[in-house]
């Protein structure tokens, strides 16, 4: 099968490489956050990659709508809010923590994802959890989700610069 002209192999080595710099990206924007540093080019891959991971998520073949259709519908109404409060906004007023909360969400969602998927894909990690819903998986998933609450309220208390570079 083909997706967008490349083999479902191809297709699926670059949606998880948009992915994972999507992460990395989100990762160095979310510590500008808590820095107190402008906006600037982290943040804009970060944006970019999580909006092309989010929408190549939509092509890969599926007889049913599911959870991940709807985590990519949701990141992607989330990101389009961030970018808004960016770039529209420009961070004024409640649209400043309205991007903070945004963007750690988008964040969280794509480490989220990420999670299930190596759960799903990597063998020691799937032999815990082979379900997706033993003690091994969802503890890494509510460390996750405390992770992404305790840098988001970080991020929302530290993050006064709101000139975006």
């Amino acid at each position: 099968m083909m997706i967008l002209g490349l083999s479902t192999g191809a297709f699926t080595a670059l949606h998880v490489a948009i992915s994972l710099l999507a992460i990395v990206s989100g990762l160095a924007a979310a510590a500008g956050l808590v820095r107190d540093r402008r906006p600037g080019p982290w943040t804009a891959i970060f944006l970019a990659t999580t909006i092309a991971t989010s929408a190549t998520g939509f092509f890969f073949h599926s007889k049913a709508i599911g959870p991940p259709h709807i985590v990519g519908v949701l990141s992607l109404v989330i990101l389009g809010l961030a970018v808004w409060a960016l770039y529209g906004r420009r961070l004024v007023g409640a649209w400043r923590p309205v991007y903070v909360v945004s963007a750690i969400l988008a964040l969280y969602l794509n480490v989220f994802v990420g999670v299930v998927q190596a759960f799903q894909k990597i063998g020691p990690l799937h032999a815990l959890a082979p379900a997706g819903s033993e003690p091994p998986f969802l503890a890494a998933q509510l460390l996750t989700l405390v992770a992404f609450v305790v840098l988001g309220a970080y991020a929302l208390r530290r993050f006064r610069n709101v000139s975006p570079g």
